[in-house]
C-alpha cells in the first residue's frame, strides 16, 4: 500500500488548484510543521468511511454540558 500524499500548507496554498486537478481518490494530507492538519479528498470519494471513524477512539471527561464554571 502506497503512503498517503502529504504537502506543507504553504506549498498547498502556492499549488491548490493544480493539486485540485490532479486529485486522486485518496486525497492529499495537509501538514503544517510536520503535523497532520486537514485531508482535502474529493466529492465523489465514498465519505461514509470517515462517519464514525473515531468511535472508540476518544473519551469525555467530566459533564460534557458543564461550562466547567462552579
Amino acid at each position: 500500500m502506497d503512503a498517503m500524499r502529504r504537502i506543507c500548507a504553504t506549498k498547498f496554498k502556492e499549488q491548490c488548484l493544480g493539486l485540485m486537478d490532479d486529485l486522486s481518490a485518496e486525497g492529499i494530507v495537509i501538514t503544517k510543521r510536520d503535523k497532520a492538519v486537514a485531508k482535502v479528498i474529493p466529492i465523489g470519494s465514498d465519505c461514509a468511511a470517515l462517519i464514525g471513524s473515531m468511535k472508540g477512539k476518544l473519551r469525555i471527561k467530566g459533564n460534557l454540558l458543564s461550562t466547567g464554571v462552579w
